[in-house]
């Protein structure tokens, strides 16, 4: 198995290599070197959005054309998932390590409270919201939570979108969290980026209900395992066992082909 080495599109910024898994750009660096680069795009005011890319997101993103055209243009796609860090490691990107939701707004919340970051949660339902709110402002009392949105459960309109967009403006937040799952979070993302004025918007998957204590998370033994995934299932197996085990299976099923490709026709990985 190879991965390609490519330019991140924000190399000089994050000096972080970026690698194709199964043509999907992954960037090989640490949760420290994110923290730093999201601290100078505040500072300078700049415009990027970062995707947390694992197992699922990644297949689900194979089947759709826009989705990987948004992780191209990301200026972070972290690998959300031991089995990507793995590959990367693999391929020589020795520093890389598992980013995912989960650790990175706590982590974020902890770094930027002095100085003062303005954060917007956008996303999952109201109940979850609040929870989520209460949580970090009694985890990071300096932190500044300027606004909270949970959407419709259905396609919004045109006048919809540009509300919410205004309305998190109005806010004014230095990092937008989003709270969608893999790859509507992205989609929208993608879709918003122009429309927000907001430095940082941040991809975060299930991370609102895990810090909200409304799901358990693994241990960290199991975490690093590459099998959190099992223990997700475990809690909510109508929800979670058909999507993991089609997207489990195709991975596996991808990496094996691409393995066995002869090495003069294979594509990069």
């Amino acid at each position: 198995m190879q991965i390609a080495r490519q330019a991140s599109p924000q190399a000089s910024l994050l000096a972080s290599p970026q690698g194709l898994i199964l043509g999907t750009p992954v960037n090989a660096l640490t949760l420290d070197g994110l923290l730093e680069a999201v601290d100078r795009w505040v500072k300078e005011g700049e415009r990027h959005y970062i995707c947390t890319l694992d197992v699922h997101a990644l297949i689900e993103g194979l089947r759709a054309p826009d989705v990987q055209e948004i992780y191209r243009r990301a200026s972070v796609v972290t690998p959300d998932g031991m089995p990507l860090v793995w590959l990367l490691r693999r391929a020589g990107f020795r520093h890389a390590d598992r980013i995912c939701g989960p650790d990175l707004m706590p982590a974020l919340f902890g770094h930027s409270k002095a100085a003062g970051y303005r954060h917007y949660l956008y996303g999952s339902t109201t109940d979850t919201l609040e929870l989520l709110t209460t949580t970090l402002n009694s985890k990071f009392p300096a932190a500044k939570i300027v606004g909270t949105y949970s959407p419709p459960f259905r396609a919004l309109r045109d006048d919809e979108h540009e509300a919410i967009a205004a309305r998190i403006n109005e806010a004014a937040p230095d990092v937008v969290w989003v709270g969608l799952g893999a790859p509507k979070q992205d989609r929208w993302m993608g879709a918003y980026r122009r429309r927000l004025q907001a430095p940082v918007l941040i991809g975060v998957g299930g991370a609102f209900d895990m810090l909200a204590g409304k799901v358990r998370r693994a241990p960290r033994i199991i975490q690093r395992s590459g099998c959190e995934w099992a223990f997700r299932m475990v809690q909510e197996p109508r929800r979670l066992c058909r999507r993991y085990v089609e997207s489990n299976a195709r991975f596996a099923y991808l990496l094996l082909q691409e393995a066995l490709r002869p090495p003069r026709n294979r594509r990069p990985a």
